[in-house]
């Protein structure tokens, strides 16, 4: 459920934007909803041109929400307008599958979202685990199981644990031994998010993913 029409993220406005704060930042993460209307499209515009200029690392998590959006077509082309700004993508096997209308299982498709000058594509594949893509290797990295409750929240425990690694290490994008390690971390902490009911409370602490990972070994 969402509570919008307005909802605060919706009226944020160019002029009330901080760019000092984005321009000094190591990464600048965003999502698609708020290309959906003015005065917040603009916003999102103005902050990632000022993070691109500034050479900080551009996250990008579409988390398509399609009851928000105007039309499927709407969602996709809106979503795609932006893929080229960002150095790192999260999608889902859904996402993946929604965007280029075909099979996420199929490396063609995935490969068909990837693009010169990405750093890292990463696909997620609920309990499975994820797949992750750069110019120089590729793999897949297994989940955990745990008891899932409701699955609010994971992709979002997922991709903030992993950005906190790569704003400690940008070298993650080129070492595949420390990629592989992030993502597994990040796996603990999306599969740990789906054990509870809520998307803040269920989210983990490097402690508790870190237990996980040390079980599941």
């Amino acid at each position: 459920m969402f509570y919008r029409n307005p909802s605060a993220d919706m009226l944020l406005t160019e002029a009330e934007l901080d760019l000092g704060l984005v321009r000094r930042a190591r990464v600048f993460h965003y999502g698609s909803i708020s290309l959906i209307s003015e005065p917040c499209r603009s916003a999102h515009m103005a902050a990632m041109r000022a993070a691109k200029a500034a050479g900080v690392l551009c996250s990008y998590d579409p988390n398509v929400r399609l009851p928000l959006w105007p039309s499927p077509d709407a969602a996709r082309e809106g979503i795609l307008s932006i893929w080229k700004e960002a150095d790192f993508i999260k999608v889902s096997d859904d996402e993946v599958a929604f965007l280029t209308r075909g099979d996420a299982n199929d490396e063609k498709n995935v490969l068909s979202l990837w693009f010169d000058g990405l750093k890292l594509l990463v696909v997620t594949d609920g309990d499975k685990g994820c797949r992750y893509f750069t110019k120089d290797f590729k793999g897949s990295v297994p989940g955990f199981k745990v008891d899932t409750v409701d699955t609010t929240g994971a992709g979002d425990a997922f991709v903030g644990s992993l950005l906190v690694n790569v704003a400690k290490d940008d070298s993650i994008f080129h070492n595949e031994e420390k990629l592989r390690e992030a993502l597994k971390f990040s796996n603990a902490c999306g599969a740990i998010c789906t054990t509870k009911k809520g998307a803040i409370p269920a989210l983990p602490t490097v402690a508790t993913a870190q237990d996980l990972i040390a079980k599941a070994n």
